[in-house]
């Protein structure tokens, strides 16, 4: 079997540095914060570009909070993409503005710019671009609309630690930038975790106090806060792997690269697409297929694990059906998570078991052409009855 993700070959490979970070937080009793979380935040922001970083529990409290640090809530709109994460979306309900869409570039599957400028009214408060599968999106053409409008940029960076454009890293180039370490994404967690990164005083000091039941020092509660804080032991965790994540970077490209080469030509599956002016860091190997169902059944047979990301867009979920939006309202998107399908890619991988991936996609393809062939068959001799 080949696994989808294989999170014990990462710690197995780490193993001492992992469970000598743990052993530290356990003497020192910093269960909470403390000294370790403080020092990824410093180590975070200086990879980053910015100048603070605030750790908390989860990507999606970095984006809650974020948003919070801006203002948003009741009456406010924050425009954002369909074709992501239903926690992208979830994070802005919470505050209580409104989720506003527009649909993704057909290539990309990031926000299309050129139907950013119809979506802003008197009430956006953020444009929330979605860094998707570790590309970024076009930051120059998003930020030229946002800035024209006065408007800030809170990126989603939740699936692109390390991801560049024009040379600037993921979290640097908006007001504020917002990471998952959910244990699956580049830089996991064992465990929950997330970050914000900003070189904005204000929005620092405001982020730290609302992660912190809104205090300013204890017991002095200036903010309606949150219980939001980051474990000590996921901090010291967390310091360890980012030691190694342009190491794993280097090899999640290289196996991008591979499974693009031996893809290529096919005219049953498209390999994703890398912008010239990006780096990506393929958090996600999502292919685009002509015949999903066929390939799931195909990978399946010979025990090759992949993943949808993602089947249904979130202007088509139930839970947000009070927006309003309908089917054929974002066509980009809504084509995109009926076709697309994520491969294996770990930096823990062989290329055999990339080359074996690919060999397996390529099977089903040949068997597709020849149903297809058949097909053509059956249309021929209907057409000769007739």
């Amino acid at each position: 079997m080949i696994p989808f993700l294989d999170l014990k070959a990462q710690y197995a490979s780490i193993k001492g540095d992992i469970d000598a970070a743990v052993m530290r937080v356990l003497a020192s009793a910093e269960y909470v914060l403390g000294e370790e979380v403080a020092q990824l935040e410093r180590e975070f922001a200086e990879y980053c570009g910015t100048r603070h970083a605030v750790a908390v529990n989860t990507g999606t409290s970095a984006l809650h909070l974020a948003l919070l640090a801006l203002g948003a809530g009741p009456g406010d709109e924050v425009i954002t993409v369909p074709f992501t994460f239903v926690a992208t979306v979830s994070a802005i309900c919470y505050t209580g503005a409104q989720p506003v869409f527009v649909d993704v570039e057909p290539v990309t599957l990031t926000m299309d710019a050129t139907k950013l400028e119809a979506a802003i009214t008197s009430r956006t408060k953020a444009i929330m671009p979605v860094h998707l599968y570790g590309q970024m999106a076009d930051m120059n053409a998003i930020k030229a609309i946002a800035d024209r409008h006065g408007v800030p940029i809170i990126e989603d960076a939740c699936q692109a630690h390390g991801a560049e454009y024009e040379g600037r890293r993921a979290g640097s180039i908006g007001v504020s930038g917002c990471f998952s370490f959910y244990p699956g994404k580049n830089l996991g967690a064992c465990g929950e975790g997330g970050i914000v990164v900003t070189s904005n005083d204000s929005h620092a000091r405001t982020i730290r106090m609302l992660r912190d039941w809104g205090q300013e020092r204890r017991y002095h509660h200036v903010l309606k806060g949150f219980n939001y804080r980051m474990d000590g032991i996921q901090g010291a965790i967390l310091r360890v792997k980012l030691r190694h994540l342009n190491t794993w970077t280097l090899a999640r490209r290289a196996f991008a690269a591979r499974y693009s080469a031996l893809l290529a030509g096919s005219n049953h599956v498209r390999a994703p697409f890398e912008a010239a002016d990006r780096h990506h860091v393929y958090h996600i190997y999502a292919i685009r297929c002509r015949d999903r169902e066929c390939l799931q059944r195909a990978l399946a047979v010979q025990g090759i694990q992949f993943g949808l990301h993602y089947p249904i867009p979130v202007h088509l979920q139930k839970a947000h059906a009070d927006l309003g939006y309908a089917p054929g309202d974002f066509p980009i998107s809504e084509a995109a998570a009926g076709s697309v399908l994520s491969l294996p890619i770990y930096p823990e991988m062989t290329t055999a078991q990339v080359e074996e991936v690919a060999s397996a996609v390529e099977q089903e393809q040949e068997q597709e052409q020849e149903r297809e062939r058949e097909r053509e068959r059956e249309r021929e001799q209907e057409a000769h009855v007739l």
